[in-house]
């Protein structure tokens, strides 16, 4: 990795901290890598697993001696943390998270942030349904994007340093403004996890009523709904409340093109159904061409997303 971070702290001690981890001590020049959990059964286990150098009993501690600082704390408790914090940052330090959302990150964390501490805003588009630092491993960011979001004043240097440090990590980058981000991501992942979600839960409701031949009889769709359904609960409820605007204007959206679906079923259209289907079977071939997929049946996929 670049030589600019010598130190680096995580806070939060899940999937995306344990997996940055594990992919930096692969690095030509590893960091030095600090941990913080809220959970003490999280950090004895952490202290297990090995992948934190040193594992602290408080967030204050933590970041004390650390040239970059990753928030890895579900987006709703970003700005609490960042006040706690913020007077232990070290002058010239970086600060930049893993959140899904970004403007809401960034209104949270402006007040607390330090004069002497520049912060970069990132999201790793990358991730498992599982959760927890045993979930972690280190190829799950590579040929992935990360979307940075920096702020006006922030420095071209701090941008750059957490730029090169994803890039060892095996990570694509982009940089975007915060409201962009936050509309993109609510299309690609906010509203398709919500989806996922109610479907799941229609499907149960409807499995009470058929002594569970819903989850029995699962063919493919179904199966892949609930993979995304499983994701982190508490991770997802902050999702959708910090970015309440652009979900809410794509779930309309979408609500829209379903009632045209809808009415074209109702209607014998069997066209308008062709033509809508050819047109979103290329863009999954698309996502095939730029490598975000790997064409395999649902059930005969190499472990490229797990351990």
């Amino acid at each position: 990795m670049s030589a600019e971070f010598k130190k680096i702290a995580f806070i939060g001690l899940g999937l995306i901290a344990s997996s940055m981890a594990h992919a930096l001590r692969r690095t030509e020049n590893p960091p030095r890598i600090l941990g913080y959990a809220r959970s003490e059964e999280t950090r004895a286990r952490v202290r297990e697993i090995g992948f934190c150098d040193e594992v602290f009993d408080t967030a204050e501690d933590c970041v004390k001696d650390a040239d970059l600082v990753v928030l890895c704390t579900p987006v709703g408790v970003v700005a609490s943390v960042v006040k706690s914090i913020s007077p232990f940052l070290k002058k010239g330090a970086v600060l930049s998270d893993v959140g899904s959302t970004k403007q809401s990150v960034i209104d949270g964390v402006v007040s607390f942030l330090p004069d002497h501490v520049d912060f970069v805003p990132a999201h790793p588009l990358a991730g498992t349904e599982n959760s927890g630092p045993d979930a972690g491993f280190a190829e799950l960011f590579e040929n992935r994007w990360c979307i940075l979001t920096p702020l006006p004043e922030t420095s071209k240097e701090a941008v750059k340093a957490v730029q090169k440090m994803w890039e060892s990590l095996g990570a694509k980058l982009s940089v975007m403004d915060a409201a962009h981000h936050d509309l993109v991501l609510a299309v690609t992942s906010h509203v398709p996890h919500l989806i996922a979600y109610t479907m799941v839960g229609v499907a149960d409701n409807l499995s009470r009523v058929t002594e569970s031949e819903v989850i029995e009889y699962s063919a493919a769709g179904f199966r892949d709904f609930t993979r995304i359904a499983a994701s982190d609960p508490t991770m997802w409820r902050d999702v959708f409340l910090s970015n309440k605007e652009a979900t809410i204007d794509i779930l309309g959206r979408f609500t829209q093109e379903l009632d045209e679906l809808k009415n074209a079923i109702k209607n014998d259209d069997g066209e308008k159904l062709f033509d809508y289907f050819t047109h979103t079977r290329q863009i999954r071939r698309e996502i095939l061409e730029v490598g975000q997929d790997v064409d395999l049946p649902n059930f005969g996929r190499s472990n490229v997303e797990k351990k």
